[in-house]
């Protein structure tokens, strides 16, 4: 495997870490001041949420999606591409999932390299050939060798907790506690989807490129970009032809999906991820560069 550390994803990881951080603590100050409670009790709300967050993630994700671990009895076709494509990848064999769904796709969660899955589904096991499974689950396992899945879990729970505020703020936060008043809880809000805003966009950013760097990631670990380029516009086509109520089901794990769920003009325009035809154009220069060689 030709594997090379990518660091425009590192460097773009940290500044997004590094803004958000800096961020909720702008946002835990005036949450704590106009909306009352004290900075220990948020402190301590906020932190043990975090942390079930960060441990139960990959837990966590599978269930919201109704994704069933599955053994190596039950799917061995599929195990045996993981273990092969974990050992080329020098990475530990992550748990497996599956989602019985027609929605052809793929995502890999989990806070590390150790406490990862992959989860796939009927509808991609039947819409692929094997070189192209092959190719998404690399891409896969691509983002769990970059680590870029801890980061996006932990974004987007702190974007997640500032939407909470902005939607049930003035419900939980009336009366005048903290001697603010209506008035504190305004501003709190007002803050809170300032920063559900600015943690979206910083989100999408990092989404965006960390899918190039995982399609990269997958042609070094198989050593074929074609069949992850074939994948890709088979899946994408596929799309048009899923039940939109379906659709709307699973377009919440947009940013974690290997070709996220189509949703309009306004959908494009904050998509989680690049153009299909960018990744494959991508791929197909990578194709010419490794048979240059």
């Amino acid at each position: 495997m030709n594997w090379q550390a990518d660091w425009g994803l590192r460097f773009r990881m940290f500044l997004t870490m590094f803004l958000l951080f800096a961020l909720y603590i702008v946002f835990a100050g005036v949450i704590t001041a106009y909306m009352g409670g004290g900075l220990m009790v948020f402190a301590f709300l906020f932190g043990g949420m975090s942390l079930v967050q960060y441990y139960f993630s990959d837990t966590l994700t599978l269930k919201s999606m109704g994704a069933k671990t599955v053994s190596a009895d039950e799917y061995p076709q599929l195990h045996g591409s993981i273990e092969r494509l974990s050992q080329q990848a020098d990475l530990p064999k992550p748990k497996v999932a599956v989602i019985d769904s027609d929605v052809p796709n793929a995502f890999a969660t989990g806070r590390n390299q150790k406490n990862a899955a992959v989860a796939v589904t009927t509808g991609l096991m039947r819409t692929l050939n094997q070189d192209e499974l092959d190719g998404v689950l690399a891409h896969e396992l691509a983002h769990v060798k970059n680590r870029d899945m801890m980061v996006m879990t932990i974004a987007s729970f702190l974007s997640t907790i500032a939407f909470m505020i902005v939607r049930w703020g003035a419900f939980f936060g009336g009366g005048n506690r903290g001697g603010k008043g209506g008035g504190g809880v305004v501003v709190a809000i007002l803050v809170s989807l300032l920063v559900w805003i600015i943690s979206y966009l910083l989100i999408r950013a990092l989404s965006r490129y960390r899918e190039y760097s995982a399609d990269r990631g997958a042609a070094a670990i198989t050593g074929n970009p074609a069949a992850l380029a074939s994948a890709l516009m088979k899946i994408s086509g596929q799309m048009d032809k899923v039940p939109k109520n379906d659709m709307r089901e699973e377009a919440e794990m947009n940013a974690f999906f290997i070709i996220p769920i189509k949703s309009g003009i306004v959908g494009r325009l904050f998509s989680t991820h690049p153009p299909t035809e960018r990744r494959v154009e991508q791929l197909r220069d990578l194709e010419r560069e490794m048979q240059s060689f």
